[in-house]
């Protein structure tokens, strides 16, 4: 398995390599490595979720669609984040997607599980609920970068937030 090979290689998601070595074997045996490809949904706007997932090397999309079937990113989620707040902040409506927008692995942890360690109170939370308030403060930059910025200074916003240091091009190859 390229570019995934040992739960080593989760610890390259930023979140998880901040947990405390009591809290990190106890989720790794639950971590599953998964590659991710440019346009796969992870999850649709309303639909149940059944994990959360922790980039290494994949870039995921969150969008927002409309009911004509358009929609709009509000976020971008690589190695520093977890994509599915929702598993763990009990909200029972989701009006986003997951798309994949750039290839690459991640490793998934299923809902209940998360919802667990979630509960347990300890570092594995705590993180969780700063990455939820980071994200927040990204969607609401985003939405007035969308606003109030020219066309080119968004391309650049965009650029900035999906740019991936070689080393990591290369770890993404497909398996």
């Amino acid at each position: 398995m390229s570019g995934a090979s040992s739960l080593a290689d989760a610890r390259k998601n930023r979140l998880l390599a901040a947990l405390p070595d009591n809290d990190w074997n106890r989720v790794r045996r639950h971590l599953e490595p998964v590659f991710l490809r440019p346009g796969e949904t992870l999850y649709e706007a309303g639909a149940p979720r059944q994990h959360a997932y922790f980039p290494t090397t994949a870039i995921v999309s969150i969008e927002c669609p409309t009911v004509d079937g358009a929609s709009t990113e509000i976020a971008l989620v690589g190695r520093e984040g977890v994509v599915g707040i929702a598993l763990f902040m009990g909200g029972q409506s989701r009006p986003s997607r997951g798309v994949v927008e750039a290839r690459g692995w991640s490793f998934r942890l299923a809902e209940n599980v998360l919802k667990e360690e979630f509960a347990r109170g300890g570092a594995l939370q705590h993180l969780l609920l700063l990455y939820t308030q980071a994200l927040l403060t990204l969607t609401a930059q985003t939405a007035v970068c969308y606003r109030f910025h020219i066309v080119e200074q968004q391309l650049c916003r965009w650029l900035l937030l999906t740019l991936r240091p070689v080393h990591l091009q290369r770890v993404a190859d497909d398996p």
